[in-house]
């Protein structure tokens, strides 16, 4: 059976768009760098901390300032793309006065950076959306607005997911080649599940709707799911959601006591609302337990949220736990 490559596959997709076929195959060919980085990492002497830390307050590991660098030489060119916004830089790039139609990159380089020195998966996640107004420099879009959106997972093998809204499509790059083709087609997700992704260490912190839906799950054939519900944590958000568009789940990273604060723990514009896009276009959904991602108003272009995604059923479920939890 012959695969089409992702080059072909964004020539028939995105006819009449060049623009946005070039500065995907940009994107495309910085994970591939990327990847080859993260796997001779050892060699190289780029693990470990890199003794810094982000405008979030996190340590920094070598790679995401390499894998940040490695986003901007690659896309930096596009004639059409504006600006930049990072994880790991504070201010926003602009690369040129906006015009309508310009495009801006919103990414998280090295999503799961933590899970570098154990060798779990981690992956690069990223959302595209344009100038309207080109008096002004305004990267604070909803995520109604994006244009496109993606990951990189960089496991046992390079793989690229995509989805301009109307479906999500997994390329794998090839070794060897570097060539990326369609291995997973049309990804959807699963209405219904039995399996759930949360740091479980955190139960302490959680609210109590949270609580009160773990603990149901956890009760299983003798709880009100009255079935088995199997737990998983990678602690990479670009992996559990990976998961999840293979086989379906739901991953929660909810608001609780000790982030509170900051508004939640992952950040809106370039985890939350990429990743409420994909999932939203596989056929899940994607929530805060209160409201929809996607219509989120952004107040800044590194805020956080409560992230609960994945089997449009489960969500649901999880909602009413908050809703009766708001009632009482």
């Amino acid at each position: 059976m012959t695969q089409d490559s992702l080059r072909q596959y964004l020539s028939s997709t995105l006819k009449n768009d060049p623009a946005l076929v070039f500065l995907i195959e940009d994107i495309a060919a910085a994970c591939r760098d990327i990847s080859y980085r993260v796997r001779n990492a050892a060699f190289a002497g780029e693990l470990g901390s890199a003794g810094s830390v982000n405008i979030q307050g996190e340590a920094q590991k070598p790679l995401d300032l390499i894998a940040n660098d490695i986003v901007e030489q690659s896309c930096g060119q596009n004639s059409k793309l504006a600006a930049l916004v990072s994880e790991e830089i504070e201010e926003v790039t602009w690369l040129k006065t906006p015009e309508v139609g310009d495009y801006l990159l919103y990414f998280d380089p090295l999503d799961g950076s933590s899970n570098l020195d154990v060798d779990v998966s981690v992956g690069t996640i990223f959302s595209v959306m344009q100038v309207r107004d080109a008096q002004s420099k305004d990267v604070l879009k909803q995520g109604t607005e994006q244009i496109c959106a993606g990951y990189a997972l960089y496991g046992p093998s390079t793989i690229f997911v995509l989805s301009f809204g109307q479906d999500v499509n997994g390329f794998t790059c090839k070794s060897g080649t570097g060539t990326y083709y369609l291995t997973h087609p049309k990804m959807t997700v699963p209405a219904t599940t039995s399996e759930y992704a949360i740091n479980a260490a955190r139960r302490d912190y959680w609210e109590a709707p949270v609580r009160e839906y773990i603990d149901d799950c956890m009760l299983g054939v003798n709880g009100p799911r009255a079935r088995f519900m199997n737990m998983r944590w990678i602690a990479s958000m670009v992996a559990e959601v990976h998961r999840i568009l293979v086989r379906g789940g739901v991953f929660l990273y909810p608001k609780d006591s000790n982030n509170t604060k900051a508004g939640g723990k992952l950040r809106l514009m370039y985890e939350a609302n990429p990743m409420a896009f994909l999932i939203e276009a596989a056929g899940g959904k994607a929530s805060t337990g209160d409201a929809r991602i996607l219509d989120i108003p952004p107040t800044e272009p590194h805020q956080r949220v409560p992230v609960i995604l994945g089997s449009r059923d489960e969500v649901t479920l999880i909602e009413e736990y908050h809703q009766k939890n708001d009632a009482s």
